[in-house]
């Protein structure tokens, strides 16, 4: 709980309590809706996430969600490609719901904004981050677990390495099932799979259970993997809500495809993007496509050698250094040693 006064530090800087634990608020890092996510020091002086969900006066529908984030994240424990949830405490007084995270430096969101302020992304720079997502997304799934909000905006960068967040409304598959029927459904619209939508409350199919398999996370994948490439999301352009969500799930709307530097990456988008959910790949198929596995622009040993290189760097980096990730790639693309 946020302590009323008689717990200070050295510093006066505010402090909470989760399950008795103290920790030191240093700066709001992120808000929406009814939540706020601080950067806090715990007593061990190690810097973690601290998510505070005041829950009074929401809506049922939004308290489950937050509450299924929970459950999923305890789920999701083990898993290194989801970001670790220390600890969490429900105080019923306040209606106030706090979660102890693993902090992380900053999300995919804000690297796609650096990147492409002055020019679009490096090629081997969306191959990277495709990869980074590509196992973070195939380790929930092992487990059963469908994202069902994917966008950049929850891919946090930790230590260089991209770790999934915000499992308000992810769902677990059961183990005898491919899919999962949801009565509803509060993903992002720029990234949201046409089966998702198309049963909707008023999309006229007479049917609100929306069955979701893992490729209806596949579609948003693309959907970001075309927000590397192109600098926005397929659909993006269309402001309006209602013709957006009509032209997701139409098949008559051909989603542009401008021309990119490597044939195998407009493949990749026009895999994921396929509006039949059965016809688009799956994870394991998207990680050995040509994509990832050549690379036309250097030989063999040296790509070996030099992306592990790169990566290494990239791991032991502070993520916010977007443009020395950019030096990286470019020197690579030239064969600079």
């Amino acid at each position: 709980m946020l302590t009323k006064g008689p717990i200070t530090t050295e510093d006066k800087s505010p402090v909470i309590q989760v399950n008795k634990a103290t920790y030191q608020m240093l700066k709001l890092i992120g808000k929406g809706g009814s939540s706020k996510v601080y950067m806090v020091l715990s007593e061990n002086k190690e810097l973690r996430a601290v998510k505070l969900v005041s829950l009074e006066g929401v809506e049922p529908e939004a308290t489950q969600a937050f509450l299924n984030e929970v459950r999923i994240l305890k789920t999701l424990r083990d898993c290194s490609r989801v970001v670790t949830l220390y600890d969490f405490e429900y105080d019923q007084e306040r209606s106030l719901l706090m979660l102890v995270m693993e902090a992380g430096d900053n999300d995919l969101a804000s690297v796609i904004r650096s990147a492409t302020e002055k020019e679009s992304m490096n090629l081997l720079a969306i191959k990277f981050y495709w990869s980074e997502m590509l196992q973070a997304v195939l380790e929930i799934h092992n487990k059963g677990v469908i994202h069902s909000d994917l966008k950049p905006a929850n891919f946090l960068q930790v230590k260089g390495r991209l770790k999934l967040i915000d499992f308000g409304i992810a769902d677990l598959v059961q183990a005898d099932a491919t899919s999962i029927v949801k009565e509803s459904q509060m993903g992002t619209l720029n990234f949201m799979s046409p089966e998702s939508i198309a049963r909707m409350p008023g999309n006229g199919t007479g049917d609100c259970g929306l069955k979701i398999s893992r490729r209806s996370d596949i579609w948003s994948l693309g959907c970001i993997l075309y927000t590397l490439a192109y600098g926005r999301a397929p659909f993006q352009h269309i402001v309006a809500r209602n013709d957006k969500l009509r032209a997701i799930i139409n098949p008559n709307f051909a989603i542009p495809f401008p021309p990119v530097a490597d044939p195998n990456l407009l493949d990749v988008l026009k895999r994921c993007l396929r509006r039949n959910a059965r016809e688009r790949p799956t994870i394991s198929e998207l990680l050995q496509h040509p994509f990832l596995t050549e690379d036309r622009a250097l030989s063999k040993p040296q790509r070996n050698d030099k992306l592990q290189t790169m990566f290494s760097e990239i791991e032991n980096m502070s993520p916010d250094s977007v443009k020395k990730v950019n030096e990286m790639v470019k020197s690579l693309k030239l064969g600079k040693k």
